[in-house]
């Protein structure tokens, strides 16, 4: 794997690496993603932004290209904004286009003498995960295939919650939705979620990798440091939850994302070069109703009579989880 600019306190290839300590990672770099936005009380969004965007290196710039949804319009409502660096709005489905198409400007810019040889610009998207798993997977999916030096984050909080929680490509089976309500004629939405992580990993990409903002940030972070500073193109897909979609009180986000991670249902793990590794591994995989219980878009599953739909989403996360550690495995043999 090429790497280029890589902080000192990123470990990669066998490299030295500094314990992570949030509290200096708070007092040494600011907050590039300010508060004042209008994100929900609760939402999973605002801390992925904000920690990643602290993965940056101080004095690294950045372009952010965002794709309309909750993060857009809640954190850049003309004239104001809670991005400082520079920021552009996109439409639901081209994202990832603007980005690389600024990316492929500033290296023209670059050969020609026309920037600083000294300063570096990184190029990152946001997306949620019905601007990336469905609207805007076209331009995803060329963006990646082209190689640009950027990376692209999909916040996933498993619906269009933006526009009145209907259901995508990323929400999960039998989850009720506006357009997939769980009642007599159906049991909530009946697909499986869609599995982006590893549509990436198809791409061949130098780094892909699946995180989230849990207990303090060590994954999240490190993740983003390295996809930020692996040269070329690179993804992230962090579970973001939704207090509004997802049901739970919005004090309750942490555990939220802890339960997702304890059962396996969002496993953490990282695929640099083709090689799977497994980033946290439960000591004790906890049932997946302890992921499911806290949330009101899944009620419907515990009433008599419907004990089917758990032990169907428990097998489809177990497959899931046994098919990743058979990855691990395989993609790691000499």
């Amino acid at each position: 794997m090429s790497q280029k600019n890589i902080p000192k306190m990123t470990k990669l290839k066998g490299e030295n690496k500094m314990a992570y300590n949030l509290k200096e990672v708070m007092a040494n770099k600011p907050s590039r993603f300010t508060s004042g936005h209008r994100m929900c009380a609760g939402c999973g969004a605002p801390p992925v932004a904000r920690m990643i965007l602290r993965a940056l290196k101080p004095e690294d710039h950045a372009v952010i290209s965002c794709a309309t949804g909750c993060m857009e319009v809640s954190s850049f409502i003309y004239p104001y904004t809670a991005w400082t660096d520079s920021f552009v709005h996109t439409a639901f489905e081209n994202a990832a286009s603007t980005c690389s198409g600024a990316e492929a400007a500033y290296k023209a810019m670059k050969r020609q003498g026309k920037l600083p040889e000294d300063k570096n610009t990184k190029f990152i998207t946001f997306g949620g995960d019905g601007g990336t798993y469905d609207i805007g997977i076209q331009a995803l999916s060329g963006a990646m295939e082209r190689g640009h030096d950027m990376v692209y984050v999909c916040y996933d909080n498993g619906a269009y919650m933006n526009t009145g929680i209907q259901r995508s490509s990323a929400t999960p089976k039998f989850a009720d939705t506006t357009t997939s309500p769980a009642g007599t004629v159906i049991p909530g939405k009946m697909q499986s979620r869609k599995d982006l992580t590893e549509i990436m990993a198809s791409h061949h990409l130098p780094y892909v990798a699946q995180t989230i903002a849990y207990m303090n940030f060590k994954d999240l972070y490190e993740k983003a440091e390295k996809a930020i500073y692996t040269e070329g193109a690179c993804f992230l897909n962090v579970l973001s939850p939704c207090p509004r979609g997802w049901g739970y009180p919005t004090d309750e986000l942490m555990q939220i994302n802890k339960l997702a991670v304890e059962t396996c249902y969002w496993p953490l793990y990282e695929i640099v070069d083709g090689k799977y590794k497994i980033t946290y591994k439960p000591a004790k995989k906890l049932p997946i109703e302890e992921f499911l219980r806290p949330q009101k878009r899944f009620k419907h599953m515990f009433k008599p009579g419907n004990e089917w739909m758990i032990e169907e989403f428990q097998k489809e996360v177990d497959k899931r989880w046994n098919e990743l550690l058979a990855l691990e495995e395989m993609s790691n043999k000499e």
